[in-house]
């Protein structure tokens, strides 16, 4: 299982020169990759986790760690396609990718945050029929030659989207969800399944299951698929409720579980833990706790 690490995206570490030297050292210790994730916006109405409440653009965020490195992938975890036009993500990402030299990851999801489709002017359903259009799209803006979609809820005209990916066919798409017809779906359409935050071993497992049958079915090798998982980290007292946390050798043992449980990828996710990612926290000391888990968790004899 490759082990990667969270990106500082959230709260009180979130700032350019942490962004920097994670990024810098995550790549030293020869973690696979690093993650970020999106947050818009918080309704006034609505009772988030801190983690929400103060938020780095990803792609802005991981065109800043990538210019500060050369060789470790950098991925999101997700990006909500309602949100925006395909040809708008296409350009975006794949200038992203261009200019890391073909390092980028996309996640995507369908979103489940009430404002944010408000403020977005957006709508996910049908979540089914439009994941399916918005990636053909994708693909299409993704090719060399010309571009062509027609659907019920995306067009892209006769037109050419310069400059491609450096990615032959642009970045590598993984699915977010936990449903049994998203993880088919993911299965079938993408290279990839992507866990959510809340997802437990037992998510994990039953979502790999799923997810590798619909790639077979689909006539790829399950063995060449993903499945990353977010994994909430939080050193310190042991918690049940989070199977990442606890000494470092507790997490290094949990994160050993999901690789049984049919983990390809891991990443560390720094930003839940409310001294890092609280948006309240104090800076230095979040900034010190993210310098050490990093260390403490890379990858190798103790990955």
């Amino acid at each position: 299982m490759l082990i990667s690490f969270g990106c500082p995206v959230s709260g009180a570490w979130a700032r350019p020169e942490v962004l920097t030297s994670i990024a810098r050292r995550a790549e030293e210790l020869g973690y696979h990759g690093l993650w970020a994730f999106q947050r818009l916006l918080v309704g006034r109405d609505q009772d988030l986790a801190p983690i929400y409440q103060s938020v780095l653009d990803p792609i802005v965020a991981l065109t800043w760690a990538g210019a500060a490195t050369s060789r470790i992938r950098l991925g999101v975890s997700v990006l909500n396609l309602p949100y925006v036009a395909p040809a708008y993500l296409a350009k975006q990402v794949g200038t992203l990718d261009r200019l890391t030299g073909g390092r980028f990851d996309l996640g995507l999801g369908t979103g489940w945050s009430e404002p944010e489709f408000v403020a977005t002017g957006s709508d996910p359903k049908p979540r089914g029929r439009r994941t399916e259009e918005y990636l053909a799209a994708l693909r299409t803006l993704f090719a060399d030659g010309e571009a062509e979609f027609a659907g019920d809820f995306y067009r892209v005209p006769p037109s050419r989207m310069r400059p491609l990916p450096a990615q032959a066919g642009g970045p590598p798409i993984l699915l977010g969800g936990t449903a049994e017809v998203a993880l088919r779906r993911a299965g079938r359409l993408t290279a990839g399944w992507v866990s959510s935050s809340r997802a437990s071993l037992a998510d994990i497992e039953h979502g790999a299951r799923v997810f590798r049958a619909a790639a077979a079915t689909a006539g790829k090798n399950p063995d060449d698929v993903r499945i990353v998982v977010r994994a909430v980290t939080q050193p310190g007292d042991r918690d049940p409720a989070v199977p990442l946390s606890g000494s470092w050798a507790d997490i290094r043992a949990g994160a050993r579980r999901y690789a049984e449980a049919g983990a390809t990828e891991l990443f560390y996710e720094p930003n839940w833990d409310p001294r890092i990612g609280g948006p309240d926290a104090d800076p230095q000391l979040a900034s010190e706790l993210g310098a050490e888990m990093i260390e403490a968790l890379a990858p190798g004899e103790n990955g």
